[in-house]
């Protein structure tokens, strides 16, 4: 198998996986090593496939199912895993965390955290490598995209997150 054929292998792969695939298994799954795979990405990007790369792996990016909507909160480091916690518990996905950095603009990370199982391996991950979470850019204060079934769920998102103190609201003050 050539490198183009690879490449295709692997967009073929990413477009019918049903969550993100790790570098390391795409490298695995076509014996390279996992640069040659972000190389490989880099590729099919600059090809115009529109692959995420989330904490979990790459993904294909599609729209989002149920109703998407946003949060603004402000918390510290420890407090994270307690606040996506709450977003999945009550049904949504958490797409991704947005903060607004002074001199690039809007830095989106991508998420794709759907149930606690998958919060604790994020939350495991930074811890192993160290990690400072992109809020740290802005004193605590950042934004989620979230994916959920229904408008229920959203507001019962928004009320677990005031009841722990860290939904920002309009009456915000700094």
């Amino acid at each position: 198998m050539d490198a183009q054929q690879r490449r295709q292998a692997v967009a073929r792969r990413l477009e019918g996986a049903e969550g993100p695939v790790s570098a390391a298994t795409l490298a695995r799954e076509h014996s390279v090593s996992r640069q040659i795979i972000v190389g490989d990405i880099a590729l099919l990007r600059a090809g115009g496939l529109d692959i995420a790369a989330t904490p979990r792996g790459y993904m294909i990016q599609r729209s989002p199912s149920g109703l998407v909507r946003q949060v603004a909160v402000r918390h510290d480091g420890p407090a994270m895993e307690a606040e996506l916690n709450t977003m999945v518990d009550q049904g949504c996905t958490v797409l991704d965390v947005i903060v607004e950095h002074p001199i690039y603009g809007q830095l989106t990370g991508p998420l794709q955290l759907s149930n606690r199982y998958q919060v604790s391996q994020f939350i495991a991950r930074c811890r192993s490598e160290d990690a400072a979470p992109l809020s740290q850019l802005t004193e605590g204060i950042h934004l989620h995209t979230l994916s959920c079934p229904d408008q229920e769920s959203y507001q019962r998102v928004c009320q677990a997150l005031e009841e722990l103190g860290i939904l920002l609201r309009e009456d915000f003050a700094p």
